[in-house]
């Protein structure tokens, strides 16, 4: 009869939680990242104080901007904001809600999203503020785009126009060359890019991934 070996079992290994000095490093990790995203984003807590303020944050909030850090705390600049961005954030904290405002003056607007974090399914106990892209086509993003697509230094310049929103007259009229020039450059960008239209052509180089600048400056 044939003995049945019998395998001693092996205790499981508790799970161990991370060290500071693991907590620490994940904490950079994660600000680093939060840097590479070229949306501002802002992490408050229940009396609206910034916790953390990724790169791109930091630099659109100037002196002309509709939201403002001060003393480290999230406020309106204008006093008409004040009151809907207080009511967002309370809808935020009280009742979990995702919230979208904006705020600013007609000559300068900015759309902002309200995200509660309530880890755990807990009672929100931050605030993800995102805040809208200050234009639909970075350029850095652009310029990798182009030299990706061998495009020249004049069509690379069109590219940027028509990302902007200027139609060919108006680039031609801005740079003081013929119609005719410009679209010579379009249909060599369309040629090269393989898109049938400029409206597609916008439309891709919208939807690029962001690339910031490694010489960053948070301003004064």
């Amino acid at each position: 009869m044939l003995m049945k070996a019998v395998v001693p079992e092996v205790p499981a290994r508790p799970v161990e939680a991370p060290s500071r000095t693991d907590e620490s490093g994940l904490l950079g990790l994660l600000a680093a990242t939060l840097d590479e995203i070229d949306y501002g984003l802002l992490l408050l807590d229940r009396s609206q104080r910034v916790v953390h303020a990724n790169h791109a944050a930091r630099s659109e909030l100037d002196a002309e901007h509709p939201l403002q850090l001060l003393q480290a705390r999230l406020q309106a600049q204008h006093a008409h904001d004040a009151v809907l961005l207080r009511d967002a954030l309370s809808d935020v904290f009280q009742r979990a809600h995702r919230k979208l405002i904006t705020l600013g003056l007609p000559a300068r607007r900015i759309s902002l999203s309200l995200v509660p974090l309530a880890p755990g399914g807990a009672a929100p106990q931050w605030a993800l503020v995102l805040l809208g892209k200050p234009q639909v086509c970075q350029d850095l993003s652009v310029e990798a785009f182009a030299r990706s697509h061998k495009l020249t230094p004049v069509e690379t310049l069109v590219l940027k126009s028509l990302c902007r929103g200027a139609r060919p007259a108006e680039i031609a009229r801005t740079h003081n060359v013929a119609l005719s020039t410009v679209r010579t450059h379009v249909g060599s960008i369309r040629s090269k890019t393989s898109v049938p239209s400029i409206g597609a052509l916008v439309r891709t180089v919208s939807m690029l991934p962001p690339i910031v600048s490694v010489l960053r400056q948070t301003p004064h």
